[in-house]
């Protein structure tokens, strides 16, 4: 966004001479200040500030003239400096009240520390040392272990924040080694303490999105808790969860490749209905683009997935219809394991949300991080895209052969 543009004194002052000559001329106040603004291409609003300052400093309307208020920026200026002093000599009355001068190291510790809010040479000035021994200090040469921390830090840093803040110490050391930065888990561990980073913890209040239909024709559970496929587009499942927003109750349904564990579909509403996980289905048949007469779609007893809509379009994508137990995770942990991630890694850390279309954007990009950057140690540490890219290369080399 380019600077905002500043005009001369001088042409501010002309421009608002213009204009009470202008009200002079016409006898009327109204519609002067819009037709020289107009003229010379000037904001309105910007002009119209303009006039306001000058008859307050004339005297003709009530409010703060300019030389009242540098003055008054005068002295909030003299108290902010006096403030200033006295939070950095309480800041350093923990080791001042001793008498005797601190180590250089503490001086150097204790500047760097509040140099970004004070300054270097006023806390020089109210510690009373001179700034000279503190760049001294700091320009003498540094170990090597320092200087390799400094650059882990950043490393690190970076991961942490590029995977929305929710690696631990594990998968940021697996990302680093991933593009071929060599340090030991360790390192990471004590680094990642220093800078007060930490891994998302999964945990929260539970919210029941599964309400059977008693009437529902059910079909069987042919997943038995077994959440393993030989390749992509075998066994997907699905679930919806909710989230609370300013403006009501979202809900989120995903559709979930277990080969991969790629999400295949998704579809964020504020209602439950069977539309909802619908559409995160119509979302997966169409992204797959595939054959899916070997597929088995594994969901909870939720009226939503037992509707004969939805059983309906599974029947006619080629799929086969799996449902477990009503209210057991484990029926459905895959599907469980991914909506936690989804609550940890975005809704949890990133919210408030003020609406759904709020929700429904940060969901996509979650969505997109999730399946084309963020690693995943079921799949050896690497992304979901990935992992089938590197099963379709192997069964492209196989049939060459």
């Amino acid at each position: 966004m380019p600077a905002p543009k500043k005009y001369p004194d001088e042409l501010r002052e002309r421009v608002v001479r213009l204009v009470f000559e202008t009200r002079e001329r016409s006898g009327q106040k109204a519609g002067a200040i819009a037709r020289v603004a107009d003229q010379l291409g000037i904001n309105r609003e910007t002009l119209r500030n303009w006039v306001s300052r000058a008859e307050i400093d004339s005297g003709e309307r009530p409010g703060t003239s300019t030389a009242d208020a540098q003055r008054t920026a005068e002295l909030e200026r003299e108290n902010r400096e006096l403030r200033r002093a006295n939070e950095i000599l309480k800041a350093a009355s923990g080791f001042l009240r001793a008498g005797a001068r601190p180590a250089t190291a503490t001086l150097v510790e204790f500047v760097d520390e509040h140099r970004e809010t004070y300054g270097v040479e006023p806390i020089c000035a109210q510690i009373q040392v001179a700034p000279s021994t503190y760049y001294a200090a700091k320009t003498r040469p540094r170990s090597a272990r320092s200087l390799r921390d400094e650059e882990l830090c950043k490393e690190i840093s970076r991961v942490y924040e590029e995977n929305y803040g929710v690696y631990g110490a594990r998968k940021v050391w697996r990302q680093l080694r991933r593009e071929g930065i060599d340090v030991a888990r360790c390192t990471v561990e004590r680094l990642m303490r220093t800078l007060g980073l930490a891994g998302a913890l999964r945990g929260g209040a539970r919210r029941r999105t599964t309400v059977p239909d008693p009437a529902a024709q059910r079909s069987a559970d042919l997943v038995k808790r077994v959440f393993a496929a030989e390749r992509p587009n075998r066994l997907w499942v699905a679930d919806p969860t909710y989230v609370a927003t300013w403006s009501g109750m979202a809900y989120v349904a995903f559709v979930v490749d277990v080969y991969s564990r790629r999400i295949v579909g998704w579809r964020a509403a504020a209602h439950m209905r069977t539309d909802l996980p619908l559409d995160a289905l119509e979302m997966a048949v169409w992204h797959r683009d595939d054959a899916l007469k070997e597929l088995i779609h594994h969901s909870d007893r939720g009226s939503q997935y037992t509707s004969i809509r939805y059983t309906e379009r599974l029947v006619e994508a080629g799929c086969r219809p799996s449902v477990g137990s009503t209210g057991d995770s484990y029926d459905n942990a895959l599907a469980e394991s991914v909506i936690g991630l989804y609550k940890t890694e975005l809704v949890r850390r990133r919210g408030p949300w003020r609406t759904l279309d709020d929700l429904e954007l940060a969901t996509l990009e979650w969505v997109d991080w999730y399946n084309h950057r963020r690693i995943h140690s079921a799949i050896g540490n690497v992304t979901p895209e990935e992992y089938e890219n590197a099963f379709y290369s192997d069964r492209v080399h196989a049939e060459a052969q």
